[in-house]
């Protein structure tokens, strides 16, 4: 399972969302907080927490693959890596 942290607004979590739409991915997105360069406001503190521990950083985009273990923050990465693997 695929699931993305964002903010809405945050253009470099649009990057990975129209990836994974434009790739016909099915996902579950995640809003903990809202876009800012030192965090913005906090909006879902469970999502927020899960966030945090499981990446150990307040960034996003954050996306998870929870079959494959993996999690990448950059927008770039996250790109690429749905590039190799679902495209």
């Amino acid at each position: 399972m695929l699931e993305l942290y964002r903010a809405e607004g945050c253009p470099y979590c649009a990057k990975g969302r129209e990836k994974l739409t434009g790739l016909g991915v099915s996902y579950v997105v995640h809003n903990p907080r809202l876009p800012g360069d030192e965090g913005g406001d906090v909006l879902n503190e469970r999502t927020y927490r899960e966030l945090t521990e499981l990446g150990g950083e307040d960034q996003i985009p954050y996306l998870v693959e929870t079959e494959r273990e993996e999690a990448l923050y950059e927008s770039d990465d996250i790109v690429e890596y749905l590039e190799e693997h679902y495209a």
